[in-house]
């Protein structure tokens, strides 16, 4: 059975794979038109969500099957019925789940519905957004990713996590620059380093020691749902701030935000909306990476 809970659960050739798919499929956007034909995919969403709402519906679609969105107050997933009976019951009706959860707990007890079942987004991964990435990197720097100097500033969360898997299997260079208590989980790093031993991701503190980075990447610092108090987070996070002071001095080419963006926060004005921002690039990009995700599981499970 193939799931898509973490970039764990795919190889760096099914990694590169999934890439070169969803490459393909933005330079021939009406290939692929009956991969699901007949299908349908259940979309459960206990948080708010704009852009991967969208674009995994379009793409759905676009692939030939229906979605059909269903939201927190809809579906109640353990209040109502557990979640195991959620995903059950979805299982009658719908060939795979796209979820998009506040635990990544939930995730695993939604495989009890034995369809595929898709991350939109959870506490501790999101993979579909870090596929975008690596695709909007591949894009900017064609000739080699490995050569890449990425550095990623803010809090060690979700997206950072998923970043640093995604760089693991492809063999890049990620520098990752946390404020202190505020890094990657010491369980996760744990399973990186036993998955991926010989990776090049180097973890700091201290943003006045990177001396280099092509792209410079940053996201929100407090995650949808987070309970800390944003004027206290804002203190502690201040000096992380991507600005246009910080791009010239390491000289960066690329600036890349997952959104949605606290502007003039972790990333000023002057920078998001510059030549060198990604941002709507990767928003686009999410399109083709989850449609390349949903082709990719659903051959596998033909297979399986």
């Amino acid at each position: 059975m193939m799931h898509l809970l973490s970039l764990f659960d795919l190889s760096a050739e099914q990694i590169r794979h999934v890439l070169t798919l969803a490459g393909y499929m933005k330079a021939h956007p009406a290939s692929f038109q009956t991969s699901l034909k007949t299908k349908s995919i259940a979309m459960l969403f206990e948080k708010p969500s704009l852009r991967t709402r969208v674009s995994f519906e379009v793409g759905i679609q676009q692939l030939g099957a229906q979605p059909l969105y269903l939201d927190a107050q809809m579906v109640q997933p353990g209040q109502r019925e557990s979640v195991e009976d959620i995903a059950r019951n979805l299982a009658c009706w719908t060939h795979g789940i796209v979820a998009r959860v506040f635990k990544h707990e939930t995730l695993h007890a939604l495989k009890a519905a034995n369809i595929p079942v898709i991350n939109a987004l959870c506490d501790q991964h999101h993979p579909c957004q870090s596929l975008a990435d690596l695709l909007t990197i591949q894009e900017r720097y064609p000739i080699d990713m490995k050569v890449v100097d990425i550095l990623y500033v803010g809090e060690g969360n979700n997206v950072c996590q998923s970043l640093m898997v995604g760089a693991a299997a492809l063999d890049l260079k990620l520098t990752v620059i946390c404020p202190h208590d505020f890094g990657p989980q010491q369980a996760f790093l744990a399973e990186l380093n036993q998955r991926y031993p010989q990776h090049k991701i180097q973890i700091g503190t201290d943003l006045t020691a990177v001396e280099h980075a092509d792209v410079i990447y940053t996201d929100t610092w407090l995650s949808m749902g987070d309970t800390r108090d944003y004027a206290q987070t804002k203190k502690i996070f201040a000096p992380y701030q991507v600005n246009q002071a910080l791009v010239k001095r390491l000289q960066a080419t690329t600036v890349m935000h997952c959104l949605p963006a606290h502007r003039n926060d972790e990333i000023t004005d002057e920078v998001m909306d510059s030549s060198i921002s990604a941002v709507l690039q990767q928003a686009e990009n999410r399109l083709y990476v989850q449609k390349a995700v949903l082709h990719h599981l659903f051959e596998e499970f033909s297979h399986s």
